[in-house]
């Protein structure tokens, strides 16, 4: 095979020779043309193809290939041939699908702006649906999703102040960061506009969170950047996105005056658990089954009129049992250790009836509301790598 390789190679370069003076002006003029604008665009091409097994197709390069593709392939003696371009949506259906399925959030927007066909693609849901697992689906749950319903529908109600001077969504995008480079081609008249995208859409909802237009509730560890009162605890808070530092700013809602946090980092964020609010007692059922050792969760708040938080602590043995098993009266109640605590501290150790387990506590200990067992190892992980470097007093 090598040597019927070098001998092909060898007889195109003495056929080259042989014509090489007659051909230099037209071949000269010939490469002049294909090295620049071939090669270029040939790299591109393969270097978006490749670079973090994205697919980013410029319009302008396939066209540009397959043209002078074509032209090598009919060789230099054919002039007047008209040069017939290719559209990505000459593609295959399938093939154009898998192209789409690897665009990043800003490659689709883009693509969204080229022509009517192209918008109806790329803003369809199934694309989007990845892309908001992708990112999102660790901080929002359903009541995230339950406050985007209501937002949309407040959204969609007649504005009784008079019509409203909402841009269309191709034209918003050129105030959202980070795709404030993309300018749109706005179709049609002002008053009417084909480029409005639908409130309710999956890419809609995307963008909102992606530019910090949409609060979202979810729950923060160790809020106000890690207050020694609040270490191994989670609260409610609403929160909004900063693509430039790629955190979150989060409004808590205790009583009186309402805090906000800055700067919150992705790894301090979680959907909440269960589906009770801040105010209302969580309804216990895993209090029977508990037993020394088990790792739970249990609703505190410092009085009445403050939100309950959830604090980490583990279950433990009662004082009089010393953890014997033939004298444990640990099956009557159940003790809850904070090990975050020093021995002497009020707040190290608490008791619950296993029967009758309602909110128990004072105003100068604080009251002790719903209990959850933490089953999932990560989750248990999570609270050790939270862990303070030292006692807290």
């Amino acid at each position: 095979m090598l040597l019927f390789l070098i001998s092909c190679f060898s007889f195109i370069l003495l056929s080259k020779s042989l014509s090489f003076k007659n051909q230099y002006p037209r071949m000269k003029g010939e490469w002049r043309l294909l090295s620049p604008w071939f090669w270029e665009g040939f790299s591109s091409f393969m270097v978006s193809w490749f670079q973090k097994g994205r697919l980013g197709i410029c319009f302008y390069q396939l066209p540009m290939i397959l043209t002078l593709r074509k032209k090598m392939r009919l060789g230099p003696k054919v002039d007047n041939v008209e040069e017939e371009r290719i559209s990505l949506l000459d593609l295959p259906e399938l093939t154009l699908e898998c192209i789409l399925e690897r665009l990043s959030p800003a490659g689709l927007c883009s693509m969204a702006g080229v022509c009517s066909s192209f918008r109806e693609r790329c803003t369809s849901d199934h694309l989007w649906e990845k892309h908001m697992k992708q990112k999102w689906g660790k901080v929002i749950g359903d009541a995230a999703h339950r406050e985007w319903q209501w937002h949309i529908a407040s959204r969609k109600r007649p504005n009784l102040l008079g019509p409203s001077k909402q841009k269309g969504f191709l034209g918003s995008l050129t105030n959202m960061w980070p795709f404030s480079w993309f300018t749109p081609n706005l179709e049609g008249s002002s008053s009417q506009r084909k480029t409005d995208l639908p409130n309710d859409s999956m890419m809609s909802w995307y963008l909102s969170l992606e530019t910090g237009k949409f609060w979202f509730p979810a729950q923060v560890y160790n809020r106000e950047n890690g207050h020694a009162g609040f270490m191994l605890s989670c609260y409610d808070a609403k929160l909004c996105y900063d693509s430039k530092t790629d955190t979150f700013q989060a409004r808590y809602s205790p009583h009186g005056q309402r805090t906000t946090e800055e700067y919150i980092s992705w790894d301090r964020l979680r959907v909440p658990p269960v589906d009770t609010p801040s105010h209302v007692l969580h309804i216990s059922d895993c209090i029977p089954d508990l037993k020394p050792g088990d790792h739970i969760e249990i609703q505190w708040r410092r009085n009445k009129e403050f939100p309950y938080g959830w604090w980490y602590g583990v279950v433990g043995h009662l004082e009089s049992c010393d953890g014997a098993e033939n004298h444990c009266r640990c099956q009557y109640t159940v003790i809850l250790e904070f090990n975050q605590y020093p021995a002497s501290s009020r707040w190290r150790k608490t008791i619950i009836n296993r029967k009758d387990h309602r909110e128990v506590g004072n105003e100068a200990d604080g009251f002790y509301g719903g209990i959850r067992k933490l089953c999932k190892e990560e989750e248990i992980l999570m609270w050790k790598r939270l862990w303070p470097n030292q006692v807290l007093e």
